[in-house]
């Protein structure tokens, strides 16, 4: 094992290609899989840009998220884990491919009104975490009264292949 994460330190695509392969193990799709690690790259530039602005506290990192995510779902992490009847496992890992591509949007979206206004700690932060989870939030909507049908699904990893459904 220690040999193993000396590797992956010298070269972190390692990392990505197990990901990859223990999310083809456990059943799930190419496309899953291809969206799934676009939102990791997307998350990472949010915590970067986060980082930049001064927000430090796991804690803070923790209160940013629900904010996105209450302002383009309706639900904190916890209670969108509760409604997928989720315990410790990982939200994004038993989200669909379109709760995936929101959850993106409203991450891009913070990040890059994050840049544009340069906000400088938390509180600000805050607030424009919300903006960028609002965005999403009414693209959902909208999406939603056009299609006929909601888009945030209880469908999870339980059945991989579910998660490539958005309907309820």
């Amino acid at each position: 094992m220690g040999n193993e994460r000396i590797a992956e330190i010298s070269d972190p695509e390692i990392v990505i290609s197990r990901a990859i392969e223990t999310y083809r193990k456990k059943g799930y799709s190419e496309e899953w899989i291809s969206q799934r690690m676009r939102s990791i790259e997307t998350r990472k530039d949010l915590t970067a840009e986060w980082n930049r602005s001064g927000v430090k506290k796991p804690s803070e990192y923790a209160i940013l998220t629900d904010e996105i995510s209450e302002a383009w779902s309706g639900m904190t992490t916890r209670k969108y884990k509760d409604f997928k009847g989720l315990k410790k496992e990982s939200l994004r890992d038993n989200m669909t491919n379109m709760e995936l591509i929101l959850n993106m949007l409203a991450e891009g979206t913070t990040t890059e009104i994050s840049k544009t206004e340069n906000p400088e700690g938390f509180d600000e932060s805050r607030i424009i975490a919300h903006e960028g989870g609002e965005f999403a939030g009414e693209y959902r909507q909208k999406l939603e009264k056009r299609i006929g049908r909601k888009l945030i699904s209880k469908n999870t990893s339980k059945n991989p292949k579910s998660l490539n459904d958005s309907g309820q």
